[in-house]
């Protein structure tokens, strides 16, 4: 194995407080924060949503900073001298963040995860490996680190090592976790192409679902990890399984030409899907799956309760399809010859969606009131409305240019 971890020593419990530190903590106002002190450029390395999409983290050549998205405002940044960071992992809205330095970070390597605590100031536990970090997940129980060919879990009240999982290339670190408390869930690729491996930790169970025939390039989980989509690099179609028997329960079509998917949205209410690729557009899929009741007289009881805790086999996907709900998502009138012409005249193809005028990557999250909100690499967010009825283009109703925004003092 050419992959070692070490640990720092003398780890100290995190501290959890809301990430509201004092502004004289941060940094000194200037009229123009999209250059650093010295007048260099800033540029972005990484963006991240933190676990409930309401704030992201941009990881910049300078450091880092933090901006919440309804409403939009930068509310936190840190600008170090000794370079930027790869690699901004949120715990929710805490004071908890992990760091990986970028390729320039002369005192964080990017082989080299920090647990670092703004309450303290400080770093609270340090992962060192031989390759670099593709990617870092966290959990409130919990540290996954991803590496090429490997992935690492901790705990993380005392960083000791829980699991170890060996992917398939993983170049991209493609991960994911549910959040609930009582459900501890991970998706990650598997050992063979199109492969996504699921860990049920809380319930001992490995789950091996043959998801593409093309090796996978974007996944995600719901929040209880019951329920998963997925793309390849192909990138015409997405599809949805139930974490605990791999059913395919749903699948999507983006398209008929191949593309670079760069994220896969599922709203909280599991009723859309949204997926940004390489084509410049953000396209949203109505879902034929229900986790809790449609009924909106036992929705709020069934929400508090774990679907994971009754689905255990084959005959509880009744409960995960809506019968009398037709998929929002147009399909072919041809559908009735779906076993002479191509799959994807049968297909479902996307309800709404949304025109980029820039190219450059983009990662999307859902928003209130039927609202994706859309942040680029190149530094831009938006916030566009769909009609949940009738679909079609949405509208803008956001711009900004969010290194050129100035932090304001509260």
């Amino acid at each position: 194995m050419n992959l070692a971890v070490s640990t720092s020593q003398g780890f100290q419990q995190p501290h959890l407080a809301a990430f509201e530190p004092p502004m004289d903590a941060i940094y000194e106002p200037s009229g123009n924060s999209n250059a650093d002190s010295d007048g260099s450029e800033v540029n972005l390395l990484s963006v991240s949503w933190n676990q409930d999409y309401g704030c992201f983290a941009a990881g910049t050549n300078h450091g880092f900073r933090i901006y919440n998205c309804d409403p939009f405002k930068e509310t936190f940044r840190r600008d170090l001298k000794s370079g930027g960071f790869g690699i901004i992992e949120m715990l929710f809205r805490s004071n908890i963040l992990a760091l990986v330095g970028g390729k320039a970070n002369t005192q964080y390597p990017p082989n080299k995860v920090i647990i670092w605590d703004d309450h303290q100031s400080r770093c609270i536990g340090e992962f060192s490996f031989r390759s670099d970090v593709r990617a870092v997940k966290l959990r409130r129980d919990q540290i996954v680190v991803v590496l090429e060919h490997k992935i690492y879990v901790y705990n993380f009240m005392d960083l000791k090592l829980l699991h170890q999982i060996e992917t398939l290339t993983n170049p991209r670190g493609l991960c994911c976790l549910s959040h609930q408390v009582n459900t501890s869930v991970l998706a990650c690729p598997g050992l063979r192409r199109g492969q996504v491996r699921v860990e049920h930790f809380g319930l001992n169970m490995t789950k091996l679902i043959n998801a593409h025939d093309s090796r996978i390039a974007c996944l995600t989980m719901t929040i209880d990890g019951l329920l998963l989509a997925t793309a390849s690099t192909k990138g015409t179609l997405i599809r949805i399984f139930n974490t605990m028997d791999g059913t395919r329960l749903q699948e999507v079509r983006r398209g008929v030409d191949r593309a670079d998917i760069y994220g896969i949205a599922l709203s909280p209410n599991v009723q859309w899907l949204a997926v940004s690729s390489d084509k410049g557009t953000v396209h949203i899929f109505g879902l034929r799956v229900r986790v809790v009741s449609e009924d909106p007289s036992v929705q709020s009881t069934a929400s508090h309760s774990s679907p994971l805790s009754h689905q255990n086999s084959s005959s509880s996907l009744d409960a995960l399809i809506s019968p009398s709900a037709a998929s929002a998502n147009p399909g072919s009138s041809l559908s009735f010859m779906k076993g002479v012409l191509p799959k994807y005249f049968s297909s479902e193809w996307s309800f709404a969606r949304f025109h980029l005028p820039e190219c450059t990557q983009y990662m999307s999250a859902f928003g209130s009131q039927n609202t994706v909100i859309i942040v680029g690499m190149n530094g831009s967010f938006y916030r566009c409305a769909f009609d949940p009825v009738n679909g079609g283009d949405m509208v803008q109703h956001e711009y900004i240019r969010f290194l050129k925004t100035e932090l304001k003092s509260r």
